[in-house]
């Protein structure tokens, strides 16, 4: 897994509009507004799509969640423990 651009691979589950950015507004729909279907970086959004993406990821390589700390993920083998 990519961590370099880690907020890029989550999906966002609700509907988000983005204004055009300045420097490329197109000149026939000044106006127009864009609908994100991907997380962007500095969407409020994108931090929570991550997790989710993260979380599932870990799940399915055999992490567990800890007990006390939901955000912590625990892989043990006969003589290592990881944590995420």
């Amino acid at each position: 897994m990519d961590v370099k651009s880690a907020f890029l691979y989550g999906t966002i589950d609700e509907e988000v509009y983005v204004t055009q950015p300045p420097a490329f507004v197109d000149p026939k729909f000044p106006n127009k507004v864009y609908k994100v279907v991907k997380a962007l970086y500095g969407l409020h959004q994108a931090l929570r799509a991550w997790y989710a993406t993260l979380s599932t990821f870990l799940e399915r390589s055999g992490y567990r969640r800890g007990a006390i700390k939901k955000t912590l993920f625990i892989k043990q083998d006969k003589k290592d423990i990881m944590l995420v």
